[in-house]
């Protein structure tokens, strides 16, 4: 039975898909997860647990473009570079995989390589817009979905209340999006 890992998260959307494929799926993350088979722990102390194929979503607060105007307005660029490092370090992973993060801003870009593809969950069948890039490691880019953006789409995450857990909320996968990504990479 081939193995899956859905690095740095809790969500199960990813792991059920590729558990619904016949993978052995796992999430591994710091935070308690949603699905059964989950790591509590340090993604780096899993890299090479003899993994088929995994899929990275490293925390994006100090990456993503969203949030750049507090994080340079707060001198936050020994953050920027750290997250850029784990980043990096999930980028190569010594398997096959995907690294998957919002649009980054400049800082970012400036230790990280440009994504292999960007996607919109609404692609995918979800009523939701959020532009998702994908860095490819040894992997095909996710086949093109809709191409024209339905008109009842939203930004549901980018009108979240201003909570503590407003960062983890953003960050959650879509249910369409993962099982797309499920279909095309756990087949």
């Amino acid at each position: 039975m081939k193995r899956f890992l859905n690095g740095c998260a809790t969500s199960p959307y990813l792991a059920a898909g590729f558990e619904a494929l016949g993978w052995d799926a796992w999430t591994c993350d710091l935070l308690p997860s949603e699905w059964h088979k989950h790591i509590q722990d340090d993604i780096r102390n899993h890299l090479q647990d003899g993994w088929d194929f995994a899929i990275f979503h490293p925390d994006c607060r100090y990456l993503a473009n969203s949030g750049v105007s507090w994080r340079v307005e707060r001198g936050e660029y020994t953050q920027i570079r750290e997250a850029a490092s784990f980043f990096n370090l999930l980028l190569n992973a010594p398997l096959p995989h995907v690294v998957e993060n919002p649009i980054q801003h400049k800082y970012a870009r400036w230790y990280i390589r440009k994504p292999d593809q960007i996607i919109q969950p609404w692609q995918y069948g979800a009523k939701e817009s959020k532009a998702t890039c994908l860095w490819l490691c040894d992997v095909s880019p996710l086949p093109a979905g809709l191409k024209q953006r339905p008109s009842d789409c939203r930004q549901t995450c980018h009108r979240l209340p201003g909570t503590k857990d407003r960062w983890q909320l953003r960050s959650r996968n879509n249910m369409e999006l993962a099982f797309a990504m499920a279909l095309a990479w756990g087949q």
